[in-house]
């Protein structure tokens, strides 16, 4: 199904977005699990609708939304297909990281680029030997005169053979240490991705996240110079949070509007009793809207971080410790709700919920939600917020 390009796009990007989720994404959203594939319709639809640019701010071309604005368009396509949703969600964490980052006229000039064409950006920053650890690198860059090159040995980079560019962290050279790191821009034209493993998940299959060897050349005026801890304390891991957040938040949002349509048949049927499942169903909408409301608030924080110029409350930054938890204990919270109001929809829909053929089917949105806690892994998340939490005296 192809959405028409207007000359001008004049709609609210709000809007674009639900056309692009109710039209594309959800007519393919079986199927791309079914098969594991990358959800092609859905992307391309984002492109027409101008989705892709929807962070970038108004003077380089985007719309110029806030994230809290960006991460209810990753709810709203997450509602119906979590790969297109996640795709989006990962696209935009790279915008912001070049938007709030880049600080040469090339990456400037990319961005306005990506903006023009409506380039898909993925990510390569774990490692094979470093597991999830993104905070060192193996790899490094090597400047060969003029042009840089890298090789990495990935395990996963989502969508990496349908991106236009690759962002990827390295050593920033072959002596510095692994917590040394850069982000350097690779366009898709000047890599090779040989692949190391197959991809065949439980769920969230259509993010294509296989594991790959990366060899890119790519030039230094692309290569980041903020160091990358910074770049992932103060807008990598944040944005990322608050958007894969909203895009597990649509999958709830997708599990409950199943189970409301379920009690609601259910009540046709028998008039007047209000039965187990219609209490149960309002005990779970409950713990919805508290997952919904963390998000807009930690989204809001962020925004008002930003907008304030680095003050937060008076106070916090985002590269504070108390930012960095906030951030983190959303991060696990919400990947926690997601699979407790999916399973709570299970057992209001019962077998109906439970079969495959059935309307009411829960079997995809209770796997996708279970990809929540392993990206990246609570453990891990948690240790490093156990580290924190040692010296840190305030509020969050």
């Amino acid at each position: 199904m192809s959405i028409p390009h207007p000359d001008v796009i004049v709609e609210p990007a709000l809007d674009r977005a639900r056309r692009v989720a109710d039209e594309v994404a959800a007519v393919w959203a079986a199927e791309v699990d079914e098969d594991s594939r990358f959800p092609v319709e859905a992307v391309a639809a984002m492109r027409e609708q101008r989705l892709l640019s929807v962070a970038v701010p108004a003077e380089l071309g985007g719309d110029g939304l806030s994230l809290r604005e960006v991460a209810t368009i990753a709810r709203i396509i997450g509602s119906r297909c979590a790969s297109s949703g996640m795709i989006f969600a990962m696209h935009q964490t790279q915008i912001y990281s070049l938007v709030k980052h880049g600080n040469t006229e090339a990456l400037r000039a990319f961005v306005v680029e990506s903006v023009e064409k409506q380039l898909l950006l993925a990510s390569a920053t774990t490692e094979l030997g470093i597991g999830g650890d993104v905070s060192r690198s193996y790899c490094a860059v090597e400047d060969l005169g003029g042009h840089l090159l890298l090789i990495k040995n990935a395990p996963v980079i989502s969508y990496g053979e349908h991106a236009d560019a690759i962002l990827v962290t390295a050593r920033r050279s072959p002596e510095s240490q692994p917590n040394d790191q850069v982000l350097v821009v690779c366009r898709s034209g000047d890599l090779t991705l040989e692949k190391t493993a197959e991809w065949n998940a439980f769920g969230l299959r259509g993010t294509c996240s296989l594991g790959y060897i990366l060899r890119a050349t790519s030039t230094p005026d692309m290569m980041i110079d903020t160091p990358y801890a910074d770049i992932s304390t103060n807008t990598m891991l944040p944005v990322s949070h608050v958007v894969w957040s909203s895009v597990w938040l649509g999958i709830a949002d997708a599990a409950l509007d199943k189970a409301r349509k379920y009690v609601r048949a259910a009540a046709r049927k028998q008039p007047g009793v209000s039965s187990p499942a219609a209490l149960r169903l309002a005990e779970t909408a409950s713990t919805a809207q508290q997952f919904a409301d963390l998000v807009d608030a930690s989204a809001s924080r962020y925004d008002r971080a930003v907008c304030a110029r680095g003050e937060l409350d008076g106070a916090t930054t985002t590269d504070s410790v108390g930012f960095s938890l906030s951030m983190n204990n959303l991060k696990v919270a919400t990947s926690r709700s997601v699979v407790e109001i999916v399973g709570q929809t299970m057992l209001i829909c019962g077998i109906s919920g439970y079969r495959e053929d059935s309307e009411f089917s829960l079997g995809r949105h209770l796997r996708d939600a279970h990809g929540a806690a392993v990206m990246v892994n609570n453990d891990r998340i948690m240790a490093g917020s156990a580290q924190m939490a040692i010296g840190y005296q305030g509020t969050m």
